[in-house]
């Protein structure tokens, strides 16, 4: 098993009037030889939008982009006519493909929007653009790590991917079976604590760790934590 561990006090940060971005990867003017990325997992954003301010319309082309809103409204646009805000609860799953090009604002006047922005890879090149959203709330069962995304579900990216995220209000022990040896899996913790069952690995809020060349993981989850667990090929 191979492990790369992110601590949260060394991803990239930048500051804007309206914007707070904490990159896990090299992203924008963020530029770091050794973040970037894992296997397909190209980006992972961690945004926090002033109110009624956002990014304005701009393009994408061959990317798989995942957003998971954290607290707030998020209003999402784009050049396929697709319009709406979303929240806790849903995430949107856009195919750049050939070229697309969106917006996503807060949609408050008064709260901020806190999100995060994760790219993947696509298998090939030059598809079709698509953009949904999907209500993933039936999905979440409390202290579990609930299947997101995956290859045959309607939320598919145009990557062979899986996405879980994990809400547990109890200490818990986790198993993880990869689905193939050629993969890696990346653990962010959205809030609390993360240990693997050997008591080598500890992560706390907002550390990340890439594993690999491993086919199965066991990890303790401290109670009150947050867990998105993101497996792709390597």
């Amino acid at each position: 098993m191979k492990t790369i561990i992110d601590k949260a006090d060394s991803r990239g940060f930048a500051r804007y009037d309206w914007l707070e971005t904490y990159r896990t990867f090299s992203f924008a003017n963020y530029h770091n030889p050794e973040r970037m990325g894992f296997g397909a997992l190209r980006v992972l954003n961690d945004d926090i939008i002033a109110p009624k301010m956002g990014f304005d319309m701009h393009p994408h082309r061959n990317m798989e982009i995942v957003t998971i809103p954290l607290y707030g409204k998020l209003r999402h646009g784009d050049s396929l006519q697709n319009a709406e805000t979303i929240t806790y609860g849903d995430i949107q799953v856009m195919s750049a493909g050939s070229g697309i090009v969106h917006s996503e604002y807060n949609a408050s006047e008064s709260e901020p929007v806190g999100l995060l922005q994760i790219w993947i890879l696509p298998k090939t090149n030059g598809g079709t653009p698509r953009y949904n959203s999907f209500d993933i709330r039936s999905k979440l069962r409390p202290n579990e790590l609930c299947e997101i995304i995956a290859p045959d579900l309607e939320t598919a990216l145009g990557q062979d991917t899986w996405f879980f995220l994990g809400e547990f209000e109890h200490e818990a022990k986790l198993n993880y079976t990869l689905h193939s040896k050629q993969n890696g899996v990346y653990m962010f913790v959205i809030e609390g604590k993360v240990s693997d069952s050997k008591g080598d690995l500890s992560l706390e809020r907002r550390d990340g760790a890439g594993i690999y060349e491993v086919e199965s993981l066991a990890f303790n989850i401290s109670k009150d934590s947050k867990i998105l667990l993101i497996e792709v090929p390597m």
